[in-house]
């Protein structure tokens, strides 16, 4: 019996009590994955991706873990939620215009102690201060560097369309922008490298493309390094108390957490590892994190139909930001029909092994955004389930 095979037998045995739709996450997988992410970061410490995971208990299992500290967060109601719920070290990665929630922050000395903001411009200082209230707690700020590789005098951009800030001149002056104002504090950076940390290089049946990509990465990398150290050397004259430096993703912990200019790694997709991080060389997880879907119908010979499996991923669309079937090997989607909403045929062989009433395996595209469609994960331990847990969703949480 092949290792998937292995994993089918103990999830079907482990899920038996229970009807699918259903997901679940594989402790064991998860916890390696874990591993591997310490393992790389080399001694910093790894920040939390919540977005990524959406799980309150897992957020606990894994800050509970050596090598692991603070959770960065995608919304500022986010922030606050995990604030009252007891952790203490958010940082949130995305600037907010939410009034209500700026006003909460401003105006109670913990939320506004757990909770750094993320800016990238005058303007979201702006809409902070008009939001306060009345609320006269500091706020915490970090800085947030544009980490796009630009060649041909900027003509060609390589990198998300995230901050404006692109150089050390532009950092510094918005340090020195906080650092004027009251009720604010400056305590961080960040540099998200996207086109490092997510996109995969050993693109399957396309070398030439996976070579351009890895050339396109080493390239990215010594100019960020170089660029990243800048930064931080203008801002920490403008603010000499900086508390830290964050930067990477799960596709390049190792490379981020060489550069002496970084402080803590983010990290998040690489504990679900869903299909997106199947083709890095850098690394290689394990798949920990994946739903059942029960068979319906058996339209012919070769075909199954599964409830429910339109579950496609944020990002441009494409084939790759569909749930790939995983267990059994072998199935793929009808391309005149893909995932539907409320069914899904599937083809393939072992189709032809499979009864009403069966479940098969999926992948989901990207790590967090499969607990928009679930309201609890089954966490596995060999083939038992040993607990359930709620998502966000499932706690009635759902910030975007």
């Amino acid at each position: 019996m092949t290792a998937r095979a292995a994993d089918r037998s103990r999830y079907d045995r482990a899920t038996a009590h229970l009807d699918a739709p259903l997901a679940i996450v594989d402790l064991e997988a998860f916890d390696a994955n874990a591993d591997d992410l310490v393992n790389r970061a080399a001694g910093k410490p790894v920040r939390v991706a919540s977005k990524s995971v959406r799980c309150r208990a897992l957020l606990e299992r894994v800050l509970a873990r050596d090598g692991f500290r603070g959770i960065m967060s995608f919304t500022l109601a986010e922030s606050l939620w995990l604030a009252r719920s007891g952790f203490d070290d958010i940082l949130l990665a995305y600037p907010s215009a939410d009034r209500a929630g700026f006003a909460e922050l401003a105006g109670d000395p913990k939320l506004a102690g757990a909770v750094t903001v993320m800016v990238d411009d005058v303007a979201q200082l702006d809409l902070i201060d008009a939001a306060r209230d009345g609320g006269r707690e500091l706020v915490r700020v970090c800085l947030e560097l544009d980490t796009a590789l630009k060649l041909l005098g900027g003509r060609v951009r390589v990198g998300a369309r995230r901050s404006p800030l692109h150089s050390p001149a532009q950092l510094a002056e918005l340090a020195r922008a906080v650092a004027r104002r009251p009720g604010f504090r400056l305590v961080g950076i960040m540099a998200y490298e996207g086109h490092v940390a997510g996109v995969g290089d050993a693109v399957a049946g396309r070398p030439l493309r996976s070579r351009a990509i890895r050339l396109m990465q080493a390239a990215a990398r010594r100019e960020l390094a170089a660029r990243r150290a800048a930064v931080v050397r203008a801002v920490r004259a403008v603010a000499p108390d900086l508390e830290f430096v964050n930067g990477g993703g799960t596709g390049s912990v190792q490379h981020t957490a060489a550069e002496d200019a970084v402080t803590e790694i983010a990290a998040g997709s690489g504990l679900y590892v869903p299909r997106l991080f199947d083709n890095y060389t850098s690394f290689r997880g394990r798949p920990a994190a994946l739903f059942a879907l029960p068979v319906v119908r058996r339209p012919g010979v070769g075909v199954v139909t599964v409830l429910g499996g339109g579950y496609p991923a944020s990002g441009a669309a494409g084939t790759d930001r569909l749930p790939v079937p995983y267990l059994p090997q072998g199935l793929s989607y009808d391309s005149q029909e893909g995932p539907g909403e409320v069914q899904t045929p599937l083809l393939g062989s072992p189709a032809d092994d499979l009864l009403v009433g069966d479940r098969v395996w999926f992948r989901h595209a990207k790590a967090g955004e499969l607990c928009e469609r679930f309201d609890a994960l089954h966490l596995i331990e060999g083939d038992t389930v040993t607990a359930t847990v709620p998502t966000y969703r499932g706690e009635g949480r759902t910030f975007l």
